[in-house]
């Protein structure tokens, strides 16, 4: 078995100044990078007041870029070097542009709208990317924030402090959250944005807060091996944003899910009274609130296992993570489910909003080769597709490389 390899920032720089040199006949005035992000805990609880804890990929996504001052993005691909998109930054907002293009378009509009790109008269733009799409390691949020970094930087001359990063995240969720229509709650534009070497981020998300938590897997012997199914994933076809509407009905009208006591029976007790506008079952909303509240029970502990490197606690806590995702939330695939067994299910999880993407796996160094033939054979038994894999390494956060 091979496990992926990544471009360092000169390579993916090079890359992308190439790309652009080819599409736009010059050269850009800068290249900037956003890494993907892997969610170790706490899944499908940053929209419900929860605690997660991402860090960010030392896969990234490239961004050369150039201003312009007719009001239009240019845009151009790696990943289809045949196509540029044209768009007037003027009719950019809500569902317009659709498909990728709505991600890097989008974070502009909205930090236009909030002042958190201060201006922007159009922008020449050429992308490569290491992050592999549809993964569930947030390939959108590598585009948005790397884009969005770059607006900021050619607006003000200057790298975004945190602060400025802290609304660039806010514009990004609204590009997915309004453009491109996907109801995603602000993790991977945290992780992405303000990711550091070494270290993984717990977010929680009722104080909008974070802090930087050690993560040295190597000096515990360990890796985290990331084996992505390569089954059809979106969170933009109505299964996320169905769970999502289910604890947002019962949040708004219950209050935060955070401090709710006995919040399955709570829920339970909602949905059959006259509140449940949208008919949603009683136990499918006992089941939702019950993840939530045990998802971010979990977290919490999961982040006080790795300030004290306490890594058997933290693969149990995964692994009780996934178990909650598949019977309470219900977003695992056989293909994800699959993967999980083989990888030994102890100190594995599925990674991401689920309905598809990846699996990953506090390994032991000597066991990565066994994990993934392990892995690979149950997805060939199974009649899936055959899964890639790659290493995972806490890594730098959106950042100008040239």
């Amino acid at each position: 078995m091979t496990i992926a390899t990544h471009r360092d920032d000169t390579q993916l720089a090079a890359d992308a100044t190439a790309l652009f040199t080819h599409t736009f006949g010059t050269t850009p005035t800068g290249v900037w990078a956003a890494p993907g992000r892997v969610n170790l805990i706490g899944e499908h609880v940053d929209y419900a007041d929860g605690v997660s804890i991402p860090f960010a990929l030392g896969q990234s996504t490239a961004a050369a870029c150039a201003p312009r001052t007719d009001g239009l993005l240019r845009i151009v691909s790696q990943a289809d070097d045949t196509l540029r998109l044209d768009i007037p930054l003027a009719e950019v907002g809500p569902n317009n542009p659709a498909n990728w293009a709505g991600y890097i378009a989008g974070s502009i509009w909205a930090g236009l709208d909030s002042g958190a790109i201060p201006t922007c008269e159009g922008m020449d733009i050429a992308l490569v990317s290491d992050v592999p799409v549809g993964s569930g390691l947030s390939s959108s949020a590598a585009l948005e924030c790397s884009v969005a970094v770059a607006a900021y930087e050619l607006a003000t001359g200057t790298s975004p402090d945190d602060t400025a990063r802290a609304a660039l995240v806010d514009a990004c969720i609204r590009a997915e959250n309004e453009v491109v229509g996907a109801s995603t709650g602000g993790l991977d534009q945290r992780a992405s944005l303000f990711g550091q070497p070494g270290h993984a981020l717990a977010i929680d998300f009722a104080a909008n807060t974070f802090t930087l938590v050690p993560c040295d897997m190597d000096a515990a012997g360990l890796v985290l091996l990331i084996a992505d199914t390569n089954a059809p994933h979106s969170l933009a076809d109505g299964q996320y944003a169905s769970r999502r509407g289910v604890i947002d009905a019962v949040a708004h009208d219950l209050g935060s899910l955070r401090t709710l006591p006995n919040g399955a029976e709570a829920a339970r007790t909602w949905a059959q009274g006259e509140h449940n506008t949208a008919g949603i079952e009683p136990e499918v909303a006992a089941r939702r609130v019950k993840h939530v509240q045990e998802e971010t029970t979990r977290t919490i502990e999961a982040a006080h296992a790795l300030e004290r490197a306490d890594f058997d606690t933290f693969r149990r806590l995964m692994a009780d993570s996934h178990i909650s995702l598949r019977d309470h939330f219900e977003v695992v695939t056989e293909e994800l489910e699959s993967a999980f067994q083989a990888a030994g299910a102890h100190g594995a999880r599925m990674t991401g909003g689920g309905f598809g993407g990846s699996v990953i796996a506090l390994v032991p160094k000597d066991q990565v080769e066994s994990t993934m033939a392990a892995i690979a054979a149950a997805a060939k038994k199974g009649g899936y597709p055959e899964p890639t894999f790659m290493l995972a390494t806490p890594s730098a956060g959106a950042r100008r490389i040239a």
